[in-house]
């Protein structure tokens, strides 16, 4: 894994120091379980399929992954080193093959058509406007035609319960980043940079507002 990468970053806490509170803060708080089966479930993984895991903090995902289908080839990103450190180290105990990689979801270091999925769990919302369109763009490129993105963040209030709670959220993200999220514009953010088939698969209710969850596919490229 290489250091840090360079630019401004939103650490999964806001603060780096904070970062090995991340996983049981996650469990107390969210439905993890819940929405992680979910994605890995509408994507139906098949064996050999190749997975990229963008902003994938400790890992988790990588992990039940690995134990949904272990020969699958696993990948993950993120642009904080402590806490690629942290992924690794739980990666090791269970020793899954896992290539873990420092570098932004903006400008990924990997090759055209290359992956069948690519997955993004709570990191969108760390990212402005124009990060999130780069960000969505370049899974599409690394995708091959007909490959899948599964997305977790947050969106748009489902119910006043859920709009009263994201009151908190607000106060907690910048309002440059959460905004798009709050507003419902990740389907359409995910349509303009080229997906089709873009659709919400589940909202979970949390006490920091909707979470949902959102499948898009890369079009099939049609032979000449």
């Amino acid at each position: 894994m290489a250091g840090d990468v360079p630019g401004r970053y939103v650490y999964a806490l806001g603060v780096r120091s904070l970062n090995r509170l991340y996983d049981p803060l996650f469990r107390l708080t969210m439905p993890e379980g819940a929405f992680r089966r979910q994605l890995l479930e509408q994507a139906r993984l098949a064996p050999g399929v190749r997975i990229l895991d963008i902003g994938c903090g400790t890992g988790t995902l990588l992990l039940e992954a690995f134990r949904s289908q272990p020969i699958a080839v696993l990948c993950g990103i993120d642009g904080d080193s402590s806490i690629l450190e942290l992924a690794s180290n739980k990666i090791a105990r269970v020793g899954a093959d896992v290539r873990l990689v420092a570098g932004l979801a903006n400008d990924l270091p990997f090759r055209s058509g290359w992956f069948d999925h690519v997955f993004s769990t709570l990191m969108l919302h760390h990212l402005t406007h124009a990060e999130k369109i780069a960000t969505l763009s370049e899974a599409y490129r690394v995708l091959r035609s007909g490959g899948e993105l599964h997305i977790a963040d947050w969106g748009r209030p489902h119910t006043k319960s859920m709009r009263i709670a994201s009151v908190m959220l607000g106060s907690f993200e910048r309002s440059d980043r959460i905004a798009d999220n709050l507003e419902g514009w990740l389907p359409e953010l995910c349509i303009d940079a080229g997906f089709t088939d873009v659709h919400p698969t589940r909202r979970f209710s949390t006490m920091f507002g909707t979470l949902e969850l959102i499948a898009a596919a890369k079009p099939e490229r049609i032979a000449a």
